[in-house]
This record gives structure tokens, C-alpha cells and sequence, in this order.
């Protein structure tokens, strides 16, 4: 008896020693191939144990059934939002089953109106090209992009990251924005159209005093894949803030590319020193528009509405010509760079407040063929760009459904150099796991998939492309009974000012 007990014991011990070499053999070898594999970031920096991630996301798809949190009520992005971007950016399915949980009736919410004669598909067309930039004096750019890339500093983000985007933005045939940051060889590296923001700090165009160098503009505008400038004066994380990058995410390339001391907290003014009215503001981008040959226009939050009466009217005052080319309207509901909680919260109009009144005072001083309208904030699904689309956008930008495109988790570290997922970090270590080329497809897939379910709402509504629809393509829940049409809501109104010349709506 004694003997079985120890012939058993001794089997138990080299069984448990077997498996436990077996189990370490089979961690060694998952340790090394997430390590070496480029899909995944975050198995990548965090070999095995970021599998679990996965596990977990799996998961919770059924014990959200019983005790968490639904996918639409997460914030900032909603895990039903973050889904849809993942699998467009993976190029999976992305259909749904049972019925949608977005709510029907939420209101402020649009729903889009089928037509009983859809568009067939070999009568779709691309959406059409626009052009930015009608002055004589320079290079007009044509596109027909939808959803561009908005904003991110080379220094918000990763080295990586910008490259990533950039051969995405090329593959995808949109735009990236270099943010106020600069422009640096990591933003050309795709060979993508190119839009350079000049913020209130003038980082990469500033002399060795901070202010506005010629010469420096002139060099950027040299690049081909430079197509416009935009001045900015306010974003969506932060109105009537300037940028805030932490020293600890100043390395010694972006303090050269910035003109700063590495490690140093690259805080921008609070505005332009130069700007300090709507005059000052047209002066700007005509010395601008004159210096580089390129078109140029401008970035902010809506706030005050004076400010645009005041614009409008001293265009026509000036001539047509003197007006910006393009206006990006950046919502007031957040954004990718670190900011101090109550502008956050608190300061600036949302997009859906602003798009519309913006539009409608163009159409007011017949400006409106004159200066495009670039909307951005929050708008990372099919449903909310297309919303745009019919208010008036002449085209979406986009920073975190990019940033979701690149693997980006909603870890909520964007404002220190800790991002898990390398996006927003300078830790070499973190960057790792970000491989550029395989990112890049993503980008392009995400880019792809919006525009394609943009299509597919447009040939609901039987148009033939996404830029014929219009506000009588939707309406706007207003209760869980009653919903109102989008252009009884926000009618186009008629022209109140003198028409500028040659212009039409």
C-alpha cells in the first residue's frame, strides 16, 4: 500500500513536471510570436498577457448580457463606435445581427429617409471632385476625398504613427494634416496630399524670435504634397487654449522640428499675437495665400456668432478674393490633445450646433460657392459623416477614428507619453509594437469603409453619390414620437447681404 502511494506520488510529481515544462515551452514560444508578429500592438509590447485583452473583449460580449455596461454607453466613443472602426480598419465584416442597438429615439439623434427607388449599382457614381482655392494667384486643389486625416502633431503622436498615416492617406487618395506641430519627413514619407496647420506658436514656420518667417513659408510650400495651409485659432479639446505637448514627449527631433529646447513643455499662446481681429485674420491669410501660392484657410471652434457676421461682411467689403478659402469647424465635445478639464466640458459649440448656423450664414452673404466648410468632431461612423454631407460639409475630418485605425484602445493617455499602444507615446519601447506598413493598410481600410458606407446611404436615399444629399435626405428625432426634417429644422435661408460676384450656391 505504502509503495502504490509512492509509485502514484512520484507519477503525480513528474506528470506535473512534464506539463509544467510542456506549458513553459508553449509560453516561451507564444512570448515569441507575439513579439515578433506586426498585426497587433498590443500583444506586440505586452507578449501573452495581452491576449487576454482579446479573451476579455470576447468575453464581455455575454457578460454584458447580465451585469456590465451596453455598447452604446460608454464615452467618449461608445464600444459599438470603437467596433465598427476596428473591423472596417481590419477589412472584416461588418454587419450586425438582431437589430440595432442604437437607440431610435434618442433626441438630436438623424435618421435618414430611404427612397422607394434606391440607387441601383451601375448607376453609382464616385463622389464628385471640389475644388479649394478659386484665386488666380494659386495652385487650386482638387479632390474628391470625403474623410480626410484632422490635425495630430508630430508630437501628440509617434514617429510611427505619422508614417503610418501617411502611406494610408496615400493608399486611401485623402489628406493628413501635419497639426500645429510642424512638418516633419515622417508626414512626407507616404507621399499623401499634404495640409500644413500653422498654430498660434507658428512651429515650423517661425523665425528665431517665434514669429512668422516668409522664408520658412515659402520652404514647406516648396513641397509638392503641401496642397493648403490653415491657420488655426481654436480646437475642439481646448477653445481659447493654445496646444500643450509635456516635456516629457519633447524629443531632440520634434524640439529641431519646433524650434524648442528637448524636454522643454511646449506650451502655444492663447492666440495669434498678430490676429486680434477679423481684419488682422483676412490680412493673415492673404499674406499667406500670397507667400506660399497655395490656398489657405482656417481652423476653430464656434463661439461667439458676431465673429462670423463680422467676417462675412468685410469679405464683401474687401472683394471675393479676399476671402479664405476653406473653414474647418472643429466640434467643442473633445479631441485628441491634453486640455484642462472645464474647456473640455464647458467651452464651445458642438458640431451639430454649428455646422448648420456656419453653412446658413454663408448662404446668407452668398459666400457659400466661395469658401468650403471642412467638418470635423466625433464623426467616425458612415452615418454621422453622411450627416455632415447633408447639412453642407464639403468634406469630414477625422483625428481619433484614425487613431482607432491604428489600434488606438481608448486607454485615455493621450495627455501623457505612456499610450499602450504607441500612438501617443516617444517611449521607443511602446512604439515598437506600432509597425507603420501593416498600420497603413488599416488606415487606408477605415478610409475605404466609411466612404463606402457613405455610398451605401446615398443610394438609400437614391442619389447617385455621397455629395448629392441634402437636408431633405434626413430628420432629427426631436422625442421618442416625433421627429422633424432635417430642412424644416435648419432651413437654407435666402441671400440677405450683397452677392459676391460670380459666386453661386
Amino acid at each position: 500500500m505504502h509503495e502504490l502511494a509512492r509509485l502514484i506520488i512520484e507519477w503525480g510529481i513528474l506528470l506535473f513536471a512534464v506539463l509544467l515544462t510542456i506549458g513553459l515551452i508553449w509560453l516561451v514560444g507564444i512570448y515569441f510570436i507575439d513579439k515578433n508578429q506586426t498585426t497587433q500592438t498590443i500583444r506586440r509590447n505586452y507578449p501573452v498577457v495581452g491576449r487576454f485583452r482579446y479573451v476579455f473583449e470576447h468575453m464581455g460580449e455575454f457578460f454584458r448580457q447580465y451585469f456590465f455596461a451596453m455598447d452604446r454607453e460608454e464615452l467618449p466613443f461608445n464600444r459599438a463606435e470603437r467596433s465598427w472602426a476596428y473591423r472596417a480598419a481590419k477589412k472584416v465584416d461588418t454587419t450586425i445581427a438582431f437589430g440595432s442597438t442604437r437607440s431610435l429615439n434618442t433626441p438630436g439623434d438623424i435618421i435618414f429617409l430611404n427612397s422607394p427607388f434606391p440607387t441601383l449599382s451601375q448607376d453609382s457614381v464616385e463622389a464628385a471632385p471640389v475644388t479649394i482655392g478659386l484665386d488666380s494667384h494659386v495652385t487650386p486643389f482638387v479632390t474628391k476625398s470625403i474623410i480626410n486625416i484632422s490635425g495630430m502633431s508630430f508630437g501628440a503622436i509617434s514617429a510611427p504613427a505619422v508614417r503610418a498615416l501617411s502611406h494610408g492617406a496615400k493608399e486611401a487618395g485623402i489628406w493628413m494634416n501635419t497639426g500645429e506641430g510642424g512638418l516633419s519627413s515622417h508626414h512626407l514619407a507616404g507621399g499623401c496630399d499634404i495640409v500644413f496647420q500653422i498654430g498660434t506658436a507658428k512651429y515650423g514656420v517661425r523665425d528665431s524670435d517665434g514669429f512668422l518667417s516668409d522664408d520658412k513659408l515659402e520652404e514647406v510650400a516648396a513641397h509638392e504634397q503641401v496642397r493648403m495651409f490653415e491657420i488655426k485659432l481654436s480646437q475642439g479639446a481646448k477653445p481659447g487654449k493654445g496646444g500643450i505637448l509635456p516635456g516629457a514627449k519633447v524629443t531632440e527631433e520634434i524640439a529641431k522640428i519646433r524650434g524648442i529646447e528637448v524636454g522643454q513643455d511646449s506650451i502655444s499662446p492663447n492666440g495669434h499675437e498678430n490676429i486680434k481681429s477679423v481684419n488682422d485674420l483676412l490680412d493673415m491669410v492673404e499674406h499667406v495665400r500670397k507667400t506660399t501660392g497655395k490656398p489657405v484657410g482656417f481652423k476653430m471652434v464656434v463661439g461667439q456668432i458676431s465673429f462670423f457676421h463680422d467676417l462675412f461682411k468685410e469679405v464683401l467689403n474687401r472683394g471675393v478674393e479676399f476671402a479664405p478659402d476653406f473653414i474647418t469647424l472643429d466640434s467643442a465635445d473633445g479631441g485628441t490633445g491634453a486640455a484642462p478639464q472645464p474647456l473640455m466640458d464647458y467651452m464651445g459649440m458642438p458640431l451639430q450646433q454649428s455646422l448648420p448656423l456656419v453653412v446658413n450664414l454663408l448662404h446668407e452673404y452668398g459666400l457659400r460657392g466661395r469658401i468650403k466648410i471642412v467638418a470635423s468632431g466625433k464623426l467616425i461612423t458612415p452615418g454621422k459623416v453622411a450627416w455632415a454631407l447633408c447639412i453642407g460639409a464639403d468634406f469630414v475630418t477625422s483625428a481619433r477614428g484614425f487613431m482607432f485605425s491604428l489600434g488606438c484602445i481608448q486607454a485615455l493617455q493621450c495627455n501623457k507619453n505612456t499610450c499602450p499602444t504607441g500612438i501617443a507615446t516617444h517611449n521607443p519601447k511602446l512604439q515598437q509594437g506600432l509597425v507603420a506598413e501593416q498600420k497603413a493598410l488599416r488606415v487606408a481600410n477605415y478610409a475605404n469603409k466609411i466612404v463606402y458606407g457613405v455610398g451605401l446611404i446615398a443610394h438609400s436615399c437614391g442619389v447617385t453619390q455621397p455629395r448629392e444629399l441634402s437636408r431633405h435626405h434626413a430628420r432629427v428625432i426631436e422625442n421618442s414620437s416625433v421627429s422633424i426634417a432635417l430642412d424644416e429644422l435648419h432651413p437654407i435661408p435666402e441671400v440677405k447681404y450683397k452677392k459676391a460676384d460670380g459666386m453661386t450656391d
